[in-house]
């Protein structure tokens, strides 16, 4: 029996998963690492945690799975995507701290780039908000506070990459980047699909740092025998969330899904030409297979899962973050508290870097279990706003909204979403979609798996939840949490 090895890279864990040719996990293997904090506003990773941990999570799947590494028929990689790696081409190294896409540390250089009137240009060239959570300002960064990086660079003695490019450059020598991964640099057309000279011009990076772009789906290198025992081809890359639209079958204009991870992602198949949004979301890539490239709507959520880990390392409310919904389904209500968890920033559709976590409306009565409730809610509030402004933009009503990620096995958490959105919210039979999308591009490419047809017919349904409350009570919570969110904005604003 064959399978494919999917390496999801997220943000503060690896994870490996062996798919079988029914779309099945076979075995699986997880491993946080270090987050780095240095300063107020800055995340960094050390990108050797990224390869170290990531490659034994794989070696550890494979030893679960008890299985021949030749039985292994492709590689697919999902990756956090933004967060931004400069190596030395040499040795392989790296020679500063990841920037991670939660980082915030440039959006004082977004803010000039604002002002000096590039908005528009980089809007319509890489359909993206002016924002630190993107690659170039970051990459700048590093050009610029690196000593020597700038002059290396230009030599061509660097390499720039997201994560995706980083795993495989470590897995087969080869420097690539899919299309999907591309297009949250900020420096990548997404209409001609190619690295735009004025953006290189506009952020001063040299073309000698960047990857070569490839399709989503197609053999890239073979990973180098001596990781698993045998030489295994490279065959699928998308940034994740674009892996996870993709493994929860969203293959057909208007589909939306919403990863509950670290951060919340929820993107709808815009079709196949570049969205434009009037609401502050981002039009981006979502995968090239065959010569055709697909588009999404994104809307992207900083603090989700994230929030839950706050309250276990940062509060210590909770020893592990499973027991977050026994805690939150302790009370009745959040007892009228509100958190607003803008820890760094609020992403779409507020886009405000300056904005900080709040937790408002506490009396004497406030336990730990109103809190925790109060940030379950909060992931299901801030995914609301991203509903509500992807219905505006695509002019279409959606009927249903497929979840996955860690956060959507939370039931509490689940109903709570449906009750704001007032739709069904549908939970897959697998809600590691985001590896089974990365699995399911690999299997494409190698011929594991026939078609897209074929993919859409295994994607399962395990279990929907309804809307329990009606419109009046659904604008009444909605109206709540705009305050909420008014108090926390530009909390750290500069002056």
């Amino acid at each position: 029996m064959q399978y494919i090895l999917a390496l999801d890279q997220g943000t503060t864990s690896s994870r490996a998963i062996l798919f079988d040719r029914d779309g099945m996990p076979a075995a699986s293997c997880q491993k946080e690492f270090p987050q780095h904090f240095p300063q107020p506003g800055w995340v960094e990773h050390d990108a050797r945690d990224i390869w170290s941990s990531q490659l034994a999570c794989a070696r550890g799947a494979i030893a679960q799975a008890g299985i021949r590494p030749s039985q292994i028929a492709a590689i697919g990689i999902a990756n956090q995507r933004e967060t931004t790696i400069l190596w030395d081409r040499a040795s392989g190294e790296p020679v500063a701290p990841a920037i991670v896409w939660q980082d915030r540390r440039t959006a004082g250089a977004c803010d000039r780039l604002r002002a000096a009137g590039h908005a528009e240009l980089i809007a319509g060239r890489t359909g993206l908000e002016i924002d630190a959570y993107f690659s170039a300002t970051k990459l700048q960064w590093l050009l610029d506070h690196v000593p020597g990086a700038r002059q290396r660079a230009q030599a061509g003695e660097l390499a720039f990459g997201t994560v995706d490019s980083w795993l495989v450059y470590q897995l087969c020598g080869r420097h690539v980047t899919d299309t999907s991964n591309a297009a949250r640099t900020m420096l990548f057309n997404i209409h001609d699909l190619a690295w735009d000279d004025a953006l290189l011009a506009l952020f001063d990076i040299p073309r000698a740092l960047l990857p070569e772009v490839v399709e989503s789906a197609g053999i890239v290198g073979m990973a180098d025998a001596e990781w698993f025992g045998h030489a295994l081809p490279i065959a699928g890359i998308a940034g994740d969330q674009q892996a996870a639209t993709f493994g929860q079958a969203c293959h057909a204009k208007g589909l939306v899904k919403n990863t509950y991870g670290t951060g919340c992602f929820m993107l709808m198949h815009a079709g196949d030409t570049p969205p434009a949004s009037h609401n502050r979301l981002l039009g981006t890539v979502g995968w090239s297979v065959g010569g055709k490239t697909d588009y999404l709507l994104e809307g992207s959520v900083f603090m989700g899962g994230a929030t839950v880990q706050w309250l276990r390392d940062g509060l210590g409310i909770i020893r592990a973050s499973h027991e977050v919904e026994a805690l939150a389904a302790s009370v009745p209500d959040s007892g009228g508290v509100m958190l607003v968890p803008a820890f760094t920033g609020l992403g779409a559709p507020h886009w405000d870097p300056y904005a900080r976590a709040t937790i408002l409306g506490m009396t004497r009565g406030t336990t730990a279990a109103h809190i925790a409730r109060a940030a379950l809610e909060a992931i299901a509030y801030q995914s609301a706003e991203l509903l509500l402004a992807m219905q505006k933009d695509a002019a279409c009503a959606v009927t249903e909204l497929r979840a996955d990620g860690g956060a959507a096995r939370n039931d509490m958490l689940m109903q709570f979403q449906a009750d704001l959105l007032g739709i069904e919210v549908v939970r897959p039979r697998v809600t590691e979609t985001t590896a089974l999308g990365a699995a399911f591009l690999a299997g494409l490419a190698v011929g594991f798996w026939a078609s897209l047809e074929t993919i859409a017919g295994q994607w399962q349904v395990e279990r929907r939840f309804l809307p329990s409350i009606g419109a009046e009570q659904r604008i009444e919570r909605m109206a709540c949490w705009a305050r909420a969110v008014g108090h926390a904005r530009s909390w750290a604003a500069p002056g």
